[in-house]
């Protein structure tokens, strides 16, 4: 078997990928090999900011030194027992993620996608057993334009065709309904076979759609009033991303259930977690439900030091600052441009939106051209253009950064 050699152009490195890969995304045609703080460079050697932070798993920044140095040391101790024996990592970490967002109990997964599946089990199994549901007609309601994974159950709460072509049948008792729709909520609520409502507090793949002020916290006394779960899916949106340890504290509530991913590790493996008090974790007993890797020591290691990081560097203030001067920002580009239709966001999770039809290629072509003046971001929904670089950005490389959106908009007039 031919060994590849070891340095690629970014042309034979994308061409290996569309030979070999599965078509699953549609990346932006660069190549990266290193990343380090705010910045990515791509195997030519050139360097840009990076505006999407791997979908906000890296909010700590490429390669935090503390995150890597208990990567390096674990990984010489012991990286994976499965559940089927004890380590001395597990419990020091649960203890330690649910002193952290202050829940009884964690069940510890890997992917996001498995943290929603394990949400959704969690849920049917309480509405059985506590809310007294009938056997099989538990109910889960979620909102239009969702991005919770992949799954199958969880393309079968989407509506996206692109998520659900030919990929049925699907799994039933998932109730769609309009996001930021408090009535639609308040109706779906009268079926007593409902067991939860799984939310995003702010819906990142559809664009950064931030709800009205005071949905959250209606929606979430709704439930509270129909002995109903709330459900908070906070992989994008958790971890400090908009401002915020979680994006749920704008609203001063605590989700019954709370899902997270993504920057729980720093973005350096696959972690998730789902925390909740006992009389509903407790449902979950020995046997109901397991990762083989769910847990394991490395995993461990590295998110209580990517919790730390969070903690010390204060990044949730700084999102919190940096995103109103980067909202400011964008809406004085706004003024001087009929392109840009308008910006919104909480922290520094924004999107601007494009003043032309989804099916153009317009936000595209922008991103490609930033991707040209070193910044890189990807559309979302045709028109919509997503930004969210990590959380330790400092103000200097923001105003750089504003300056490369604002002359590479102005350019397309």
């Amino acid at each position: 078997m031919a060994v590849l050699e070891n340095k690629l152009t970014s042309q034979q490195a994308i061409e290996l990928e569309n030979k070999y890969g599965a078509h699953n995304y549609h990346p932006l045609p660069v190549v990266l090999t290193r990343g380090e703080g705010v910045y990515v460079w791509d195997v030519e050697g050139k360097r840009y900011y990076d505006f999407l932070s791997a979908y906000s798993a890296v909010n700590q920044g490429h390669c935090h030194p503390k995150i890597i140095s208990a990567l390096k040391h674990q990984a010489y101790s012991l990286t994976l027992t499965s559940r089927a024996f004890y380590n001395d990592q597990l419990g020091k970490y649960e203890k330690y993620i649910t002193e952290y967002f202050g829940y009884d109990k964690v069940l510890p997964m890997n992917t996001g996608a498995e943290a929603v599946e394990t949400a959704i089990k969690l849920a049917r199994k309480w509405g059985y057993e506590k809310k007294g549901i009938p056997a099989n007609q538990a109910k889960i309601v979620v909102c239009h334009n969702n991005f919770h994974g992949r799954t199958v159950t969880i393309i079968s709460a989407s509506n996206d065709p692109v998520a659900t072509e030919n990929f049925g049948p699907f799994t039933p008792g998932m109730v769609s309904i309009r996001y930021n729709d408090l009535d639609a909520l308040h109706d779906a609520l009268k079926d007593s076979n409902v067991a939860a409502f799984l939310v995003e507090p702010i819906q990142g793949e559809a664009g950064v759609y931030v709800p009205d002020d005071n949905y959250i916290k209606a929606a979430y006394t709704l439930c509270k009033q129909n002995n109903v779960l709330f459900v908070a899916d906070e992989v994008q949106t958790g971890i400090a991303r908009t401002g915020k340890l979680l994006a749920v504290h704008h609203s001063g509530i605590k989700p019954d259930v709370l899902i997270l991913g993504k920057a729980i590790s720093g973005g350096v493996l696959p972690v998730s977690a789902v925390l909740a008090d006992k009389e509903i974790m407790d449902v979950i007993r020995p046997g109901n439900h397991g990762s083989t890797f769910g847990g394991n020591p490395l995993a461990c290691a590295v998110a209580m030091a990517a919790l730390e990081v969070v903690e010390e560097e204060n990044l949730a203030e700084n999102a919190e600052r940096l995103g109103k001067i980067f909202r400011a920002s964008m809406e004085e580009l706004i003024k001087s441009t009929d392109l840009v239709r308008l910006v919104r966001g909480k922290g520094l999770l924004n999107a601007i939106v494009i003043d032309d039809s989804e099916d153009s290629s317009t936000a595209w072509d922008i991103c490609m051209k930033l991707r040209d003046n070193s910044l890189l971001a990807k559309p979302t929904h045709g028109n919509i253009i997503r930004f969210a670089p990590p959380l330790v950005m400092t103000e200097q490389q923001l105003m750089d950064c504003i300056d490369i959106i604002s002359k590479t908009i102005k350019s397309f007039e």
